[in-house]
């Protein structure tokens, strides 16, 4: 026998109903179900038997009793109304949260998502999603620096057109020095790289002196000659000038790209152009050593060779170095220029520093 927890009584117009809609053909299944189980419920098969035949859980036996207890046939026949989408943030919302990003918060630098959601109300997966879609990214920074030189037009279109349309019959050199490379020597043996384990060194070092490196990146091949010095002054710059005069051929002709450092522009180094008619200097503006393309060359032997090399003299430092030299010269590569000087301008203009300026 039946005997439910609570007192159902079957109407006859009920009963009829459920049993019209389990024996319809065009009723959904889970309304079928649904009418079938109270059916046999009200036939007196046990709660127990009902979820066997059905093969569902007495839990959703009970869970339909109760609703039609509550609600009746029609209850049992229409689904239960759902909450649905949750309510989207509206326009002047979003607005006022993509503003409030734009100012830092009381005491602190930059906002995140915890902390924006925190004062807007709502969820920090709401905030993550409005500064995507208006590319607020509030922990970057990025750093920039802008020119003061009152010739910066002039020598940038001196400079972009080298690079973009060389001379004919002539040889066009990014000149710079790396100066202050250090001899770094870790207090233990480094540990090697194994399979799970990445190269490991100690935290603190020995310092055994420095080098300056003199380098000219040939821009037709990409090909860079250098040369190791104690120091950088115009004594060096004047032998390392003598160098790129000896290797390039004697009916070419010599542009040098270098910066505006004082032992560039000395009498001695003036001297030495007055002896070499054809080698030409063109200075990049100040505060515009992204203009010149040897600092990509650097960039290169600073990352492969130096910084996370062990030097235990300068002599060692010095070996390294021309053998990297030795080595990347084998198979050099050119970097190649892209940006004319207008769309280097249109982009300085649209810079509000810049525009401030």
């Amino acid at each position: 026998m039946f005997a439910p927890r609570l007192c159902v009584v079957w109407p006859a117009a009920d009963r009829a109903q459920l049993r019209d809609v389990a024996a319809s053909g065009k009723t959904p299944q889970k309304i079928a179900i649904r009418a079938q189980l109270l059916v046999w419920l009200a036939d007196r098969v046990g709660p127990t038997e009902v979820a066997r035949r059905l093969r569902i859980s007495r839990n959703h036996v009970h869970y339909w009793v109760q609703r039609y207890v509550n609600h009746g046939v029609g209850g049992v026949l229409r689904d239960a109304p759902r909450a649905g989408r949750r309510t989207t943030l509206t326009p002047e919302r979003i607005a006022a949260i993509v503003t409030a990003t734009l100012t830092p918060p009381p005491g602190a630098t930059h906002w995140t998502t915890r902390t924006m959601a925190r004062v807007q109300g709502v969820s920090e997966k709401s905030i993550r999603n409005i500064w995507h879609q208006h590319g607020l990214q509030p922990h970057r920074t990025t750093r920039f620096k802008l020119s003061t030189d009152p010739q910066f037009v002039t020598k940038l279109r001196d400079v972009v057109g080298l690079y973009l349309d060389p001379p004919a019959r002539a040889v066009v050199f990014c000149v710079d020095e790396k100066s202050g490379i250090q001899a770094l020597d870790r207090t233990q043996p480094v540990l090697p790289l194994r399979p799970g384990l990445p190269e490991r060194q100690t935290h603190d070092y020995r310092r055994h002196g420095t080098t300056c490196l003199f380098a000219a990146l040939r821009l037709f091949d990409g090909m860079v000659l250098g040369t190791c010095r104690a120091k950088r002054d115009t004594d060096g710059f004047v032998r390392f000038l003598d160098q790129l005069d000896r290797v390039t051929e004697a009916d070419h002709a010599i542009h040098v790209i270098l910066d505006n450092l004082s032992t560039h522009k000395s009498p001695p180094v003036r001297a030495w152009l007055l002896a070499h008619p054809r080698v030409t200097f063109h200075f990049i503006p100040t505060s515009s050593s992204w203009l010149n393309l040897v600092e990509r060359g650097f960039g290169e032997i600073t990352r492969q060779r130096i910084r996370r090399g062990t030097f235990r003299s300068v002599t060692a430092l010095i070996a390294a170095i021309e053998d990297y030299l030795q080595h990347y010269n084998t198979a050099p590569k050119r970097f190649v220029w892209t940006k004319s000087a207008d769309l280097i301008l249109d982009k300085i203009a649209r810079c509000p520093k810049a525009s401030n300026a």
